[in-house]
């Protein structure tokens, strides 16, 4: 195969993912211009390493593992997050009118600021799971957002199969137990205020929200979850706007920015 012909395959091979790849960096970083810069840098890395790949992989996993390793590189210069990042969020989203009136321009007139709950789960999802330390995060994204098996995980985080495997159950028991504590549309006993309280402000027509998961037990419900998520792609969803403009919010006011 000629050199230029190897370009262009690589090329639309990359192009194929591109959309996959930054929805996967946007979960990481929460920033979509550091999303996209990670891709831009990916995609530089892809044309200069082509001639690395041997086939030991899919084409998938090799880009994903250039990209997983530049955007570690990145998320080991940033603090993790708290569990109360979104109470934090709500604080500084309340001290100032500000706030209030760019969510809802952004509701009324851009084409992706509607308020569908079962995105904001996703956003939430996306918030917690940053309260995990990086490896447990990247593989619980990988597997339970976008697919990877454990395998393929371990070839992109260059890490035993067995490694992967109890980051993947400590990730998912994290991740379980905080929703349990958090989340008030599924548990009575929970403290997050976002999906009734935006709803309301977004949907002052709609009735209170109810639980929309059938009766379940913690792990199952984390389970739904993770299938809700892995459907909705944060940049640009109905809600990909309003949820952007809500998590710049949360990031200043932690500080993450």
């Amino acid at each position: 195969m000629s050199s230029i012909q190897s370009d262009i395959d690589i090329s639309k091979t990359y192009e194929d993912y591109l959309s996959e790849l930054k929805s996967y960096l946007y979960r990481l970083t929460c920033d979509k211009e550091i999303a996209n810069d990670i891709a831009q840098d990916t995609f530089i890395k892809v044309i200069e390493k082509q001639n690395q790949f041997e086939g030991h992989s899919s084409m998938k996993t090799w880009i994903f593992s250039i990209a997983t390793n530049l955007a570690i590189d990145w998320l080991r210069k940033r603090k993790r997050w708290s569990e109360t990042a979104q109470d934090d969020s709500k604080a500084l989203a309340q001290s100032d009118p500000t706030y209030r009136n760019t969510f809802l321009n952004i509701r009324q007139n851009s084409p992706n600021g509607e308020y569908d709950f079962k995105e904001h789960i996703s956003f939430c999802f996306t918030c917690i799971s940053k309260t995990l330390v990086i490896e447990q995060q990247v593989t619980l994204i990988l597997k339970d957002i976008y697919d990877f098996k454990v395998s393929e995980i371990s070839i992109i985080l260059s890490s035993p199969t067995g490694t992967v495997k109890h980051w993947l159950f400590l990730a998912r028991q994290t991740m379980t137990e905080i929703f349990e504590r958090r989340c008030a549309l599924v548990n009575k006993e929970g403290v997050c205020y976002q999906c009734s309280e935006l709803n309301g402000l977004f949907n002052p027509n709609q009735k209170k929200l109810k639980n929309v998961f059938a009766k379940a037990d913690k792990e199952k419900l984390y389970e739904l979850r993770a299938e809700l998520v892995k459907a909705i792609n944060p940049l640009c969803s109905n809600g990909s706007e309003l949820e952007s403009s809500i998590m710049q919010v949360l990031r200043k006011a932690i500080n993450d920015k």
